[in-house]
């Protein structure tokens, strides 16, 4: 019985595979590694542009060490270690199930 409901077994297998594809891409798009590192990379610039523009006073505070200048490197590192883990250890693709490996 290869055709049910206008289907053959070729389009359902298609079909599977086109959708497995999507969403692969879809994991690869929302992989956690590149929103984190994303964001604090972001943050990490915009707070370095805070410690280059602190002020006199503002040192004063911190005893001398200009903390936003510290925290925003630190930000921008860790960002910049994220995105690199990412581009060095890319998630693997979905591998099928054992039912629909035997089958091919």
């Amino acid at each position: 019985m290869s055709e049910h409901h206008g289907y053959s077994e070729k389009d359902v297998q298609r079909e599977v595979t086109e959708l497995e594809s999507k969403s692969a891409t879809a994991a690869r798009i929302f992989d956690l590694r590149r929103i984190i590192g994303g964001l604090f990379v972001i943050y990490g610039v915009i707070v370095m542009i805070a410690g280059f523009t602190a002020s006199d006073a503002s040192l004063d505070k911190s005893e001398g060490v200009n903390i936003n200048l510290w925290t925003g490197l630190g930000m921008l590192i860790l960002g910049l270690f994220f995105l690199a883990w990412l581009k060095l250890r890319p998630m693997a693709p979905p591998e099928a199930p054992p039912e629909e490996r035997a089958s091919e």
